[in-house]
């Protein structure tokens, strides 16, 4: 199954001030959830987990060792939708680890 993968207008004003290599980096994590937005046993690298965010479920995604991205999931339009992208200094700032 195919998702597409939105940006809110908090998640693109931060990928807009990227460089290009970071931009790079973000697009290409983020296209991975395209075809496995949910956190697997299996995966190994740990870079997904679904989370609670202000009392709302969501996933987590770490992009390297430099950015998270929050998201939520729409399985019945298929949609992935990228809510915020930050740090992940800023992340463990606001939502704890």
């Amino acid at each position: 199954m195919s998702y597409s993968v939105l940006l809110s207008d908090e998640a693109r004003e931060y990928y807009g001030s990227l460089d290009e290599k970071s931009q790079s980096i973000v697009k290409r994590n983020l296209e991975k959830l395209e075809d496995e937005p949910y956190p697997r046993p299996d995966a190994g690298s740990g870079d997904r987990e679904k989370v609670t965010v202000e009392g709302e479920e969501m996933y987590r995604l770490h992009i390297g060792r430099t950015h998270t991205a929050f998201y939520v999931v729409l399985k019945d339009e298929k949609q992935v939708r990228v809510v915020s992208i930050m740090t992940i200094d800023e992340a463990h700032k606001r939502y704890g680890h």
